[in-house]
């Protein structure tokens, strides 16, 4: 036998070989089973969505317009807790004095202010931003798992506490659920790097608007300046809407709308844009 032969041969050998072993094994040829697919696709959804839930979110105007929603949340409330309780569920630079104030004047508690009420606020409120805070450098400020977490049980204190001031009136256990969602809220604001945007305090804002350089520039882009009046408007927008809907239909009323606005902003950090790989890793 030639070598050309004997090369050819064991090429058919091979050939015949492997066509036998085909044969003998079935699950060679079988398709890939509907099952199958369709288990993979779940897994590379979940894959994509946690992949999604664990993205950094990009500070952007989508991000302003969310920070603008709760500004208007915080004025609602804000509009309502001070008639109802006597002081601040946000504004803890109002309540600071008034607390200052009593310690002095003892007189003007349940007169002007209540001081038991003052403190609440202020202490839950710091509860609020000390537990969102550290929890947050554990987790990553922004990441958006905890965002959405975040807001969504701000979401649930607030509702919890309209339903409560809806069934037993003005107490002090619905402001601290005010208020403790408050400070939280805060922190998540500052988590977003718009610092502009505080969601509740305005003192700082008007400062920094008015001693702006470029606060007349119209042609020049300022986003500083933009984001600063944004605030400003969405705070008295949400103060006057709260007031209104206290004077006709009540504070539980005004709560429960403070809380559909923070349920939509839940919802939207589904969709910011996330921020890119360099970016995440130099956090």
């Amino acid at each position: 036998m030639t070598s050309l032969e004997f090369q050819s041969s064991r090429g058919s050998t091979f050939h015949s070989g492997l066509k036998q072993t085909q044969q003998n094994c079935p699950l060679a040829t079988i398709p890939i089973s509907p099952t199958s697919r369709s288990s993979q696709q779940q897994h590379a959804f979940i894959a994509t969505a946690k992949q999604h839930l664990f993205q950094n979110v990009q500070p952007s105007f989508f991000a302003e317009i969310e920070l603008l929603i709760l500004t208007l949340c915080t004025g609602m409330q804000d509009a309502i807790s001070f008639p109802d309780y006597h002081c601040f569920a946000s504004n803890q630079t109002g309540n600071t004095v008034l607390l200052s104030t009593a310690l002095i004047l003892p007189s003007l508690d349940s007169a002007a202010f209540s001081t038991t009420n003052t403190a609440i606020s202020l202490c839950l409120f710091l509860a609020g931003a000390y537990s969102t805070g550290q929890i947050s450098h554990l987790v990553g400020p922004r990441r958006r798992l905890w965002l959405i977490l975040c807001n969504a049980l701000q979401t649930l204190l607030v509702t919890v506490a309209a339903a409560l001031q809806y069934i037993h009136g003005a107490q002090p256990h619905s402001l601290a659920l005010l208020a403790f969602a408050s400070g939280s809220q805060v922190v998540q604001s500052r988590s977003l790097r718009m610092t502009e945007i505080s969601t509740a305090m305005a003192t700082a804002a008007w400062v920094d608007l008015v001693i702006d350089s470029r606060l007349m520039a119209l042609r020049e882009g300022n986003r500083p300046r933009n984001r600063r009046l944004a605030f400003l408007v969405a705070l008295v927008a949400g103060t006057l809407l709260g007031a209104g809907i206290y004077r006709t239909a009540g504070s539980a009323v005004a709560i429960f709308v403070s809380a559909g606005g923070k349920a939509v902003v839940t919802g939207m950090f589904f969709f910011n844009e996330a921020e890119r790989e360099k970016q995440q890793e130099a956090v």
